[in-house]
């Protein structure tokens, strides 16, 4: 957007519709904005205007310097993130100020002290220890507010068609939303202005930034307020006691509806088969031969699922970015089968797993993967034990041992595959497998294959783990009751559905007292979660070496397909040669195996080796290793060498130092924290972690998900822009908690989760979807962003 310079507007001014523009002095107070024109147009450039009318640059800018004194430097994070690797990569500079379509807004406050949220980063600090963006950010939050203030917006903020702009306009703002919670909106935007701030707003950006990346798929967003560490804070617990509960009687309505579903299901079925069958003859035997489907088995699709088909599988075309093309298409014979209509429609993506936006059609993944092709062509043409084994599958093994912080790892060109065909070669019969009960139906078909024992416990609930790990150590083997072969204790990272971390650090300490085996399946968080990106063992600061096999896909955070498998170099080797996916599946395509490279490059960063992490065969007796807790044994995730890329491989600056990554990994948790926060504090029931970029929104009626994902796309209130989401539900979920599971990206802006949260709210009152007492309006969420990112618990934002 093109911000206005914000005055002080004096009692006189403030009393009119639009206040007239005159100058202020040094010390007038900053005017506080409206929470709902923060929202909606970004936010604007704070700066102080001289007692003359004319203002130089140079005056702007010390000016500037002088009112941002108290706020978040704009590369200051948290304790272990380096400063220097956290400058924004593109330099604010002032825009030429638009005097047209503008209004103000005058914001009544309370008195200027407000609660600081708690915060292991408000300690008392020395002079010598430079202040973290937490705590600065929570002086900002804390800072005395004006009243009767009034801030100068300009709500047309695209570009005029045939106007002159700048090659670069910054939305850096010196107290961005700050506050908001503390007053009292003098009103909300009217449908004329929410309709004219986001007309053709997916492929026009707010902001014009010097960027190889188009505004459609990856959004341009650079305003450092905007950022967050994906990083493991003690004073969050992992996991909530509680999860908000739905109304009874939404749970009993829930099971109402389907059971009406099942029984107009039969009823259809009884008659239908006897008035029309020909409709029934794929169920019904025939010509002496047994019905192919099973009429139980498929009672499920055709009489539940179908009725909301136009839902699930929508053809798109382009690329899975910011936002994505649908393809239009109808049902004359109620979602039996689709036509396409040959239009196509543009809408907002969070239903992609793009989560740092590598899946792109420009940028150096791209230009990499077309060099790729000319050199590689697109296939390997056999299995890699034969001759299908390139020097970048093997540059691309190397690449991702270093990268996660294990001795070696093997890749598999399939994600499903490399849980379901690994597990079968690491245990057999006489072993015992531990699952957590939500885990991918990969692993769950993977140990069905191994012949091995399975026991479940509840989801991330490591008092129930532990008691069932008291339980098989002590009884063995069924009947024979022998010790078990093996124990091996399965979980996600990050799990897909729910959107919850796994406990980690109580998990590796049961790992130390019952000696089992434990395999982390990273498919979610690897690339996605930690400040490094590396996954929950970064993310919980843990040595990655403590984990016996870390798993994980290509297909989320790098934006190309497979998986690997991870770990110790004797276990490698030996699925080399056990793994059927090793074996007999082909080998992964060039293309694919570039585009994992420069991906991964891009989040390390391409230098000189940094010291190796700390070597646990140094020390000679056990007593010395297991004395050294899991917190001091931290890997130093550093950049990966030159040598260890293809020789022919170049990549742009900015790629190459790690800036590029470091962005993507910081806006990428910011939104994550952002729209979880929002819709928990406008009154929805949401599932999983704040720092997670998988959000579950619960919606527990059936009826209700068709209809949810149908005014999403098709808007029902004043601004139009159309949002493509997911909805899942039985069997992906348990029958009652049906669901919208939002996919963020680092390619979304601060103001795309704007967007989102309004027509979120708008949907979720028309079908009546806030359970919680709780229930802000949408216009103080929105200003109130930075607040809720930065507030370890959310009641303490009040």
């Amino acid at each position: 957007m093109r911000p206005v310079v914000a005055r002080a507007a004096s009692p006189q001014q403030a009393e009119g519709p639009r206040a007239a523009c005159s100058p202020r002095t040094h010390d007038a107070p900053l005017a506080t904005p409206p929470p709902f024109a923060l929202g909606l147009l970004c936010s604007c450039s704070l700066t102080r205007t001289s007692s003359t009318s004319s203002t130089t640059a140079a005056d702007r800018s010390s000016s500037s310097s002088a009112d941002t004194a108290d706020t978040p430097a704009p590369h200051a994070d948290r304790p272990r993130a380096r400063r220097a690797e956290l400058a924004p990569t593109t330099p604010a500079v002032t825009p030429t100020l638009k005097t047209t379509d503008i209004f103000n807004a005058t914001l009544a406050t309370r008195p200027t002290t407000h609660p600081m949220p708690r915060t292991r980063a408000s300690k008392t600090k020395t002079a010598a220890s430079p202040p973290t963006a937490r705590s600065a950010l929570l002086d900002v939050l804390s800072r005395p507010r004006a009243a009767g203030a009034a801030l100068t917006y300009d709500l047309n903020p695209h570009v005029p068609d045939g106007g002159e702009v700048e090659d670069e306009v910054s939305d850096q703002s010196t107290i961005s939303s700050y506050a908001s919670t503390s007053s009292t909106l003098s009103r909300s935007p009217s449908d004329e202005e929410l309709a004219r701030l986001y007309r053709n707003y997916l492929e026009t950006p707010f902001v014009k930034i010097k960027t190889i990346f188009k505004h459609s798929e990856f959004g341009h967003d650079n305003n450092p307020n905007w950022r967050w560490t994906s990083q493991y804070n003690p004073a969050e617990p992992v996991t909530l006691e509680d999860e908000p509960d739905a109304p009874f009687v939404v749970l009993l309505t829930t099971y109402l509806s389907y059971l009406l579903l099942i029984v107009l299901g039969h009823i259809r079925d009884f008659f239908g088969k006897r008035f029309y069958p020909s409709h029934y003859s794929h169920l019904l035997p025939h010509n002496g031969y047994a019905a192919l489907h099973s009429d139980f088995d498929s009672f499920y699709t055709r009489r539940l699922k179908t009725r909301l088909d136009d839902c699930f599988s929508r053809p798109v075309t382009g690329v899975p970015g910011r936002t994505i093309m649908l393809l239009d298409r109808y049902s004359n014979d109620e979602y039996e089968t689709f036509h396409l209509s040959g239009k196509v429609t543009r809408a907002l993506n969070v239903s992609s797993y793009n989560y740092l936006g590598f899946a792109s059609s420009s940028g150096g993944c791209a230009d990499a993967v077309e060099e790729g092709i000319r050199r590689y062509g697109v296939s390997g043409g056999t299995i890699r034990h034969d001759s299908g084994t390139l020097d970048l599958h093997v540059q691309a093994e190397k690449l991702v041992a270093d990268f996660v912080g294990t001795e070696d790892a093997m890749i598999v060109s399939m994600g499903f595959a490399t849980n379901s065909t690994t597990i079968p070669a690491l245990v057999d019969k006489g072993c015992l497998v531990i699952s957590d009960e939500f885990n991918h139906a990969s692993i769950r078909f993977g140990v069905r294959l191994s012949g091995a024992s399975v026991r479940t416990f509840k989801h991330n609930d490591m008092a129930a783990l532990e008691e069932l790990l008291r339980d098989v150590v002590a009884h063995g083997q069924p009947r024979t009751h022998r010790p078990w072969k093996k124990i091996l204790v399965m979980v996600e990272g990050l799990y897909s559905m729910e959107g919850t971390l796994v406990n980690l650090p109580v998990l590796l300490d049961l790992k130390q007292r019952y000696k089992f085996y434990l395999y982390v399946d990273e498919a979610h968080s690897v690339g996605a979660m930690g400040p490094n990106g590396r996954g929950v063992c970064d993310y919980f600061g843990i040595d990655p070496r403590e984990v016996d096999i870390l798993m994980g896909t290509f297909t989320k955070s790098f934006g190309a397909a497979g998986g690997y498998i991870a770990g110790n170099k004797d276990i490698i080797d030996s699925l080399r040669v056990k793994s059927h996916a090793f074996a007999y599946a082909e080998a992964m395509s060039p293309p694919i195996l570039v585009q994992i490279i420069a991906s991964m490059s891009a989040i390390m960063g391409v230098a000189p080796p940094l010291n190796p992490p700390l070597d646990r065969d140094a020390y000679e007796d056990d007593d010395n290793v297991s004395a050294l807790t899991v917190w001091s044994r931290n890997v130093s995730f550093g950049p990966t060498p030159r040598e260890a890329l293809p020789q022919w491989m170049t990549l742009p600056p900015g790629m190459a130092n790690g800036t590029e990554g470091r962005e993507k990994l910081r806006r990428l948790a910011f939104n994550s924290r952002y729209l979880s926060s929002g819709l928990r504090k406008l009154g929805f029931i949401v599932y999983g972690h704040r720092d997670s970029p998988i959000i579950p929104l619960l919606l527990f009626n059936p009826g209700k998900m068709g209809m949810f994902s149908r005014m999403m796309l098709n808007r029902v209130g004043p601004d139009k822009t159309p949002i493509a989401v997911v909805i899942v539900a039985y069997p992906a979920t348990p029958l009652i908690t049906s669901r919208v599971r939002f996919c963020l990206s680092a390619s979304h802006t601060k103001n795309d989760i704007d967007l989102l949260l309004r027509a979120v709210d708008e949907v979720g009152d028309i079908l009546g979807l806030k359970y919680t007492h709780e229930r802000w309006p949408v216009d103080r969420v929105i200003a109130s962003a930075e607040e809720l990112v930065a507030a370890h618990h959310l009641d303490d934002v009040q």
